[in-house]
């Protein structure tokens, strides 16, 4: 078993973690104060959430994902039924920010589980 902090908590696979949106450290503690603002501690182990950092990739992921799967989708219904400019007004915008809110906060939590597993050095300052 190794010394240090993290001494007595299993090790918890990041992606585990992210998908669950839980503390990288003990996988049980929630990530999330609401929906997308991190706590500053685990309810459970106190590990300390403030050094995270996971930037701009997120967003990154999320654009990605929601392109490769709306424009399809878009076009595709365009191509079948060929409604008016109003109906996609009405379905994809709800659509997209739905989706968004999804993906930003699986990839937010998948990012600071792998932070926090690559740069542990910075959590144990």
């Amino acid at each position: 078993m190794p010394d240090g902090p993290d001494a007595k908590w299993p090790t918890v696979s990041p992606f585990r973690a992210g998908i669950a949106c839980r503390c990288p450290r003990c996988g049980q503690g929630a990530l999330y104060d609401g929906v997308l603002s991190v706590a500053e501690n685990c309810g459970v182990c106190s590990l300390d959430l403030t050094p995270h950092d996971s930037g701009d990739g997120p967003a990154v992921f999320a654009i990605f994902f929601l392109g490769f799967l709306v424009v399809p989708l878009a076009l595709w219904l365009e191509v079948v039924a060929a409604p008016p400019m109003w109906v996609h007004v009405a379905i994809w915008p709800p659509v997209i920010i739905v989706l968004a809110v999804i993906c930003l906060r699986l990839m937010k939590a998948v990012l600071i589980a792998y932070h926090f597993r690559n740069l542990r050095h910075v959590y144990d300052e």
